[in-house]
């Protein structure tokens, strides 16, 4: 699975959690900002949706070419170049005004996001050992989160004090500092070099059964959550009557609890970290917002969303771990793009749904089914992933092959994984997946 072994480079996490937190946070400063002046110029409801699809959708698209490239290709050549390209799409935003051409440059950006994102994944397990990349992980998605958090609030501000250019420009210059962060990190994916003699290591999500069943459980209530987003605007603001403050607040507070609760998960020693731990986090994040749905004030979800954004805390350190052990090193990038589009296509697919549904039925009643739902779709799973005899997830079975090669002994005693396309095949057919 391409785990250092050269000594741990935690200078390079830092690093790399330094250049996400900046970059996150650029590009929902730029979401946010673009939002508002869609809004203020009086394009409407159509324009702002566009404006999120074509945030997402190329997340969605474009996994089978990006991670492919993600894998053969030089990384840090990869964050370079696409960060200067980001950069310069941002810094014509500033200083355009048509909503279509907006919404093409965002297209672009995200198609640039599309790159960047499992790259940066994919050269975490580079950079520890096994045993320390639930900490690694933890500390790059704590970073995230935390720009995440401080989008939304800086571009009001610097919207409402000076404009719409000042955030675009602002994050221009955000991807300039990832393009730097690239040049001085050490860690490297030097992307494969194929020739007769090299068996590169293949990858497809559904040779892995119990990978395959956490990325659909996962799927399903990311999809619950997308629709929450936008019922939360009418069940707080309507049905509990709440002020436009108290609706920040509560809507600030599922991210508040992801932050505190990630960088703790990453104490928590790998081998625990399960695909059935997983499924339990799920539904544990499903009750929450079950609970969430009976409660009588705002105030009350404060707490509880709290509770369920820790969950999904641990969540986001779990499906880290768990790619980076189940998959080779050679397929990194491909694995998180694949889980990547699957996750990002169920969350457009929870937005699309929840315009109509809203129109239709009450917004508690709606809360209250979308944790029923992602509830149910979590318990379904839990049967579905194998389980060796000695109780641990059973990996995908291999054939053997030699030393140096992807087989079933793997490096590390790390799960197995398919050596060849005919092999995944079969492996299909004894487990009764087409």
């Amino acid at each position: 699975m391409s785990f250092t072994s050269a000594g741990l480079r935690w200078t390079d996490v830092y690093l790399v959690a330094g250049g996400r937190a900046i970059s996150v946070c650029g590009d929902f400063l730029a979401a946010t900002t673009l939002a508002l002046v869609l809004q203020q110029s009086g394009h409407g409801g159509l324009a702002v949706s566009g404006l999120m699809i074509a945030a997402a959708l190329p997340m969605a698209l474009l996994t089978p070419l990006t991670g492919r490239l993600v894998d053969r290709a030089d990384s840090r050549t990869l964050l370079v170049s696409v960060g200067l390209a980001q950069a310069a799409v941002c810094t014509a935003l500033a200083f355009v005004s048509q909503p279509v051409v907006i919404i093409a440059l965002v297209a672009l950006l995200a198609a640039g996001l599309a790159v960047t994102q499992p790259t940066l994944q994919a050269l975490l397990p580079r950079m520890v050992s096994r045993d320390d990349l639930a900490r690694a992980g933890g500390i790059m998605l704590t970073a995230g989160q935390v720009g995440i958090l401080a989008a939304p609030a800086l571009a009001g501000f610097l919207v409402g004090r000076t404009g719409a250019r000042l955030p675009l420009l602002l994050d221009a210059a955000s991807y300039l500092a990832l393009v730097g962060m690239a040049l001085i990190v050490r860690t490297r994916r030097k992307g494969l070099i194929v020739d007769e003699t090299t068996r590169v290591a293949k990858f497809r999500l559904r040779a892995d059964r119990s990978l395959t069943v956490m990325t659909v459980a996962i799927a399903a209530v990311v999809a619950g959550v997308s629709a929450i987003n936008v019922f939360d605007v009418f069940f707080i603001r309507e049905t509990l009557g709440a002020s436009a403050t108290v609706f920040g607040l509560v809507t600030a507070s599922w991210t508040v609890g992801s932050v505190l609760f990630t960088a703790l998960s990453g104490r928590i020693p790998p081998r625990r970290l399960t695909i059935h731990v997983v499924l339990a986090v799920l539904a544990a994040a499903c009750v929450a917002i079950l609970a969430g749905s009976t409660v009588g004030a705002a105030g009350w979800l404060i707490p509880i969303w709290i509770v369920g954004g820790a969950f999904n805390g641990v969540l986001n350190v779990c499906m880290t771990v768990i790619i980076a052990s189940r998959v080779p090193g050679e397929a990194h990038g491909r694995a998180f793009a694949t889980v990547t589009a699957v996750v990002q296509g169920a969350s457009l697919l929870g937005f699309l749904v929840a315009g109509p549904l809203i129109e239709q039925f009450d917004p508690r009643t709606l809360v209250a089914g979308t944790g029923v739902a992602g509830l149910l779709a979590a318990l379904g799973c839990w049967p579905l992933v194998r389980r060796s005899r000695g109780g641990s997830e059973e990996p995908p079975a291999g054939p053997a092959g030699p030393a140096g090669t992807v087989g079933p002994a793997g490096p590390a005693g790390l799960p197995p994984v398919e050596a060849s396309e005919q092999s995944l095949d079969d492996v299909y057919k004894r487990q009764g997946w087409t």
